[in-house]
């Protein structure tokens, strides 16, 4: 009996084990999602970091920024002459076609000139019987000169004939001048172009009979090359433009209308010598060489003058200038991904760049989006990085010297 008894109680041994086994499995299971469970809770309670307002950063950087003054002017020929007649008579012949380029001196219209022609051979036979009685009546006072010393020819009688010998040369001055004024009106007959450029539409068809008094003229000739654009700058800007022609010879760019294509490049010639009162502009000149023909008279420009361009400044984005109550200021990133509204000197603006003076140190990373929803200590986040990196090389795009 008693070896049946330890048998059964080695039998029981290993279930007992299980038992236990499966009893700390359970144990050690609650205790870890009793665990879980409270980091959940303490994860729940604790309070959430705020999110960043999502912006775009851009750095101040060092740059050559050309600084430019704009104004609004037309294109005006250089010159412009009506081709008008100087006499009267029936038009024979045209000499150009409209709107060919023609050169100082090209025939350009052709006036009857036969009556012309006989004027100026009247008065040259006028002139030159002239001519012959002037040398018949200094023969005669030769003579009388020879023959008064004898008494055979009286004192009175050499006086008259020398006044005839005056009169006679001073009617042959009237003749030459009637002899050169013929001539003259026979030139007129023929029209040459006073200056290079090109031709219009024809006024006058050949075979009408034109006159001096005419204002219509026959065709009107416009140099187009060189040519010439009036601009006017406010009268603010006058202090900078003096300060520029006084350095040297100030280039100016002529864009079209929506200011995005350039036509061509000149310089300023002059400014004009008074304010207009009444809008408070001055009126300035520029010259275009216009080998292209780009420029055309009585086109609207966008005249752009280089003032100066300064070397190696301070730059940030235009878009990240604010204007304030206090003045205009900038949102500056801070390491703790933070915002600070910096109070800013600024020097110029160039469009897409602006010049600090005073307010930034190289580097330091300037907000150029949202800033409208940003205030001083918000935290914000950089939305996309590339932006950032593309607005620094739009910036130092356009503050490269043209």
């Amino acid at each position: 009996m008693t070896a049946e008894r330890g048998f059964s109680m080695r039998a029981l041994k290993p279930g007992r084990t299980r038992m236990v086994m499966i009893a700390a499995a359970l144990l050690l299971g609650l205790l870890y999602w009793w665990h879980l469970r409270a980091e959940q809770k303490a994860a729940a309670a604790k309070p959430q970091a705020p999110q960043g307002i999502a912006v775009d950063t851009a750095p101040a950087q060092r740059a050559d920024v050309p600084l430019y003054a704009e104004g609004l002017g037309s294109v005006q020929a250089f010159y412009t002459v009506t081709i008008t007649p100087r006499v009267d008579g029936q038009l024979m012949k045209v000499g150009f076609t409209e709107g060919q380029t023609v050169k100082k001196g090209d025939l350009l219209a052709q006036i009857d000139p036969r009556p012309y022609q006989a004027a100026l051979e009247q008065a040259i036979g006028t002139r030159d019987k002239d001519q012959a009685s002037l040398e018949n009546d200094k023969r005669d006072l030769e003579r009388y000169e020879m023959l008064a010393p004898q008494d055979l020819a009286s004192k009175q009688t050499v006086d008259t004939q020398r006044a005839l010998v005056t009169q006679t040369a001073a009617q042959i001055k009237t003749d030459q001048a009637a002899v050169d004024s013929a001539r003259t009106q026979l030139d007129y007959t023929t029209i040459t172009s006073p200056i290079q450029g090109r031709t219009g539409i024809r006024l006058v068809d050949p075979g009408n009979n034109v006159h001096a008094t005419d204002t219509t003229g026959i065709v009107v000739v416009t140099q187009l090359q060189p040519i010439s654009v009036i601009f006017t700058l406010p009268e603010d800007g006058l202090p900078a433009m003096s300060e520029a022609m006084a350095r040297g010879t100030v280039t100016v760019a002529a864009l079209s209308r929506d200011g995005k294509t350039e036509l061509d490049q000149g310089t300023v010639s002059l400014i004009d010598n008074q304010i207009d009162p009444t809008t408070g502009t001055v009126r300035l000149k520029a010259v275009f060489p216009n080998t292209r023909n780009t420029l055309w008279p009585g086109e609207f420009v966008n005249a752009r003058v280089l003032l100066q361009t300064q070397r190696n400044a301070l730059t940030i984005p235009a878009s990240a200038l604010q204007r304030g109550p206090q003045g205009v200021f900038a949102y500056v990133v801070r390491h703790d991904a933070t915002v600070e509204a910096r109070p800013l000197k600024v020097a110029d603006e160039n469009g897409a760049a602006v010049v600090v003076d005073d307010g930034l140190k190289d580097g330091e990373q300037v907000v150029t989006s949202n800033q409208y929803r940003l205030q001083p200590d918000a935290r914000v986040s950089v939305a996309k990085p590339a932006t950032a990196a593309a607005a620094a090389a739009s910036t130092a795009a356009g503050s490269a010297t043209p």
